[in-house]
């Protein structure tokens, strides 16, 4: 069960491991493109390439879906960023319950955006959590773990590598099912990540450079965080603290190093309105910034 990129690999390393997948569920295909034609999601594309079967209810809350999905007969349930609600007849259904592939090291960062929280709040790891889902937001009983450090990653990089290790990891804890013994979350140490707003994606230049970075890495690739040069919306999708100072939002050079509340920074990646994200020099010979510009 699930349906963004990230539960991609999770359905490929089932797969590839023998296991009978009985069925897909994933949410119904979506308008997208120009043309705003129905586009099935990326498990559901993935699904249909290894020839299983895929259901796409709008909620499970009925009675005829929860019926449908008991009569699969399944021993477990995989979730990965499903996005729909699972109520209890759903949770109780299959033999082993559901297992969730969670992208936080709970109980820190229950909730809908984990990597983006972790990456903004300057956590120096994360890592997946596998959890016998209940009814609560993410507070289910633990399976297993698995870290790694942040250091640099922007959210699209963590989201790609946490995607991976979950698939194996579940892929461990499924060869040993019978034996598992969850763990009680601890109720020390609970933190929310709230869903990401889109108003939260404007740079604020009076925060200092370090946490300024982390902003932008968190928000990248999407929404992406946001600056105005001279009037036009430019995101920024990669930085480095730097050297200098000037009032918060003051350009210190031709190299568009940027003055915050403490320090500066330095964009490495960069996107304009309409335009692929490009390097820092490449930005600069189409759209030069002079020293003392001041971004909005």
């Amino acid at each position: 069960m699930g349906t963004p990129d990230f539960a991609v690999p999770s359905l490929r390393a089932l797969h590839a491991a023998g296991h009978q997948v009985v069925a897909v569920y994933s949410q119904p295909p979506a308008p997208s493109g120009r043309g705003k034609k129905l586009q099935p999601s990326p498990v559901h594309r993935v699904a249909e390439e290894l020839g299983i079967a895929v259901h796409t209810p709008k909620s499970l809350r009925k009675a005829e879906a929860q019926e449908e999905f008991a009569a699969l007969g399944a021993d477990v349930a995989v979730v990965a960023a499903y996005g729909l609600i699972l109520p209890q007849a759903i949770l109780d259904a299959p033999k082993h319950g559901c297992l969730n592939v969670h992208a936080s090291l709970l109980p820190r960062w229950r909730g809908a955006a984990p990597i983006h929280r972790a990456v903004m709040a300057g956590d120096k790891e994360t890592g997946v959590t596998i959890m016998q889902m209940d009814a609560g937001l993410d507070t289910g009983p633990i399976i297993a773990k698995v870290t790694t450090p942040i250091n640099d990653k922007t959210t699209g990089e963590l989201t790609a590598e946490l995607a991976e290790l979950g698939a194996h990891l579940m892929v461990e804890v499924l060869a040993g099912l019978d034996q598992i013994e969850p763990v009680i979350q601890p109720e020390e140490g609970v933190t929310y990540a709230a869903k990401i707003d889109k108003a939260e994606a404007r740079i604020d230049w009076s925060r200092p450079a370090a946490e300024v970075v982390r902003h932008i890495h968190g928000l990248a690739p999407f929404p992406g965080a946001w600056c105005e040069i001279d009037g036009e919306r430019v995101k920024l999708l990669r930085a480095v603290v730097f050297d200098g100072n000037d009032n918060p939002g003051t350009v210190l050079d031709d190299m568009l190093t940027i003055a915050c509340g403490s320090g500066a920074i330095r964009p490495v990646r960069l996107q304009r309105a309409g335009k692929p994200a490009m390097g820092l020099d490449e930005f600069l010979r189409g759209y030069p910034v002079a020293a003392g510009t001041v971004l909005e």
